[in-house]
């Protein structure tokens, strides 16, 4: 801690952060030992998150992360969209295939950037918001294959056909280093197979979005 920052917050962003990380909650026990400070100044710090609906506590005291944190991130994704699009564009108008950002949203893949090549006669028309689960597409196994941390089947990127659509092909790579999201960086044509160039492009492009997001 500097003179420039306020340690009450500093421990109100570290609850969050470990709630983030747990799918069962913690007590104010478990809180205070991870923290490091006494019972009495975790209750406060819940107390205060309470009342901004950032963190609610079950009904076993178990504190958890609130739906406050909605409201918080609704501005994320805009945000991320901005930073991806210049990336994305290049991608699509050099391989001539609708590129795409996909970020982890529960156990969903979901698009939240799409750029369509502006030059070719066909492609596949895809749209932001558009999910499907993380099991099925190339952008979605991309994702699990860095969370396992499993080799993909390129140098670093994945590889699929018909798995969301009948005739189209898909490669993405995941974005690496870019803390508190999961996401891959993908482009979708109609082909058969794709193209032995079109991987490693993508996995360029996917370190061009996770250096302009850190």
């Amino acid at each position: 801690m500097t003179a420039e920052t306020s340690q009450t917050l500093d421990r109100g962003l570290r609850v969050l952060k470990l709630l983030a990380d747990t799918d069962h909650g913690l007590t104010v026990t478990e809180l205070s030992n991870k923290l490091g400070v006494n019972r009495t100044v975790v209750y406060r710090l819940l107390a205060t998150l309470e009342q901004h609906a950032l963190v609610r506590r079950d009904l076993g005291g178990r504190a958890r992360v609130g739906l406050g944190v909605l409201r918080l991130g609704r501005q994320v994704h805009p945000l991320v969209r901005e930073a991806a699009l210049p990336a994305l564009r290049s991608l699509a108008e050099d391989i001539g295939a609708t590129a795409h950002l996909t970020l982890v949203d529960g156990t969903d893949a979901l698009a939240v950037a799409v750029v369509e090549p502006t030059w070719t006669d066909y492609h596949v028309a895809y749209r932001a918001g558009f999910r499907h689960p993380l099991d099925r597409g190339a952008a979605g196994r991309a994702i699990l294959t860095a969370r396992a941390g499993g080799p993909a089947e390129g140098p670093g990127y994945t590889l699929t056909h018909g798995e969301l659509e009948a005739g189209a092909s898909g490669a993405a790579a995941p974005l690496v280093g870019v803390s508190g999201l999961e996401g891959s960086v993908g482009v979708v044509m109609l082909a058969e197979a794709v193209p032995e160039r079109v991987g490693p492009r993508v996995v360029e492009a996917a370190r061009e979005v996770a250096d302009a997001l850190r």
